[in-house]
């Protein structure tokens, strides 16, 4: 199962990265242009952080086949490794997609709102499907959709990863999880919620004080 964050925000990045096992980042047009920074800053500011082992998703901007794909083959050789081109399956991106795979690309299929289209997407050779969870739910149960596309793969066996995106909070990240999902992307907001409760601190505060009491130090030797 992999754990991704879904951010350009570096700081964020460096401070889940040394709390969680962080598989990579996905970042798109939004969450770049966010930043206020120049595009081509962000981008390498993350490939120097991340780590060979760590994925990298960077987004196409254009919107014609042969515009994707010039930026696509951009993207690609950006790292030796885990580098991934992200491509709306638009029916532009859907050509795309196919393309990209052909020239040996690894492609993550994106702005997905149904399983039939993600379906399809995988059977053109993407590697991974981000079916956007949260904007899913206002057309009907985005959760349930996800975990029907995790069934239709498993069914016809096409080895297409999904990785789950657009959460707004933990419990849809949970229960996607739970129903086997390879992985999610999560914005850092969700991240710290999943692992913020404030019932732990309570609990470590109510073992310091028994502790002090006891033996008058918060150390566990002399």
């Amino acid at each position: 199962m992999e754990f991704i964050l879904d951010t350009a925000d570096l700081e964020a990045i460096k401070d889940l990265d040394r709390l969680l096992t962080v598989a990579g980042v996905t970042t798109n047009p939004s969450i770049i242009s966010s930043t206020g920074m120049d595009p081509e800053t962000v981008i390498g500011n993350l490939v120097d952080y991340l780590s060979p082992e760590q994925k990298l998703f960077v987004q196409t901007v254009q919107t014609s086949v042969d515009g994707i794909l010039e930026e696509a083959r951009w993207i690609s050789q950006l790292r030796p490794k885990n580098m991934y081109v992200k491509i709306p399956v638009t029916h532009e991106g859907l050509e795309a997609i196919k393309q990209a795979r052909n020239e040996g690309m690894h492609v993550l299929a994106t702005a997905i709102y149904s399983p039939d289209t993600a379906f399809l997407a995988a059977l053109n050779g993407a590697d991974y499907l981000a079916p956007y969870v949260n904007r899913m739910c206002n057309y009907g149960d985005g959760v349930q959709q996800v975990i029907d596309l995790q069934r239709m793969l498993d069914a016809q066996h096409v080895p297409t990863k999904i990785v789950a995106a657009s959460f707004k909070n933990a419990d849809q990240v949970r229960r996607l999880i739970a129903a086997g999902i390879q992985a999610v992307t999560v914005p850092p907001a969700v991240a710290y919620t999943m692992i913020g409760h404030p019932g732990v601190q309570i609990a470590v505060d109510e073992f310091t004080a028994a502790w002090q009491k006891a033996y008058g130090r918060t150390t566990l030797r002399a």
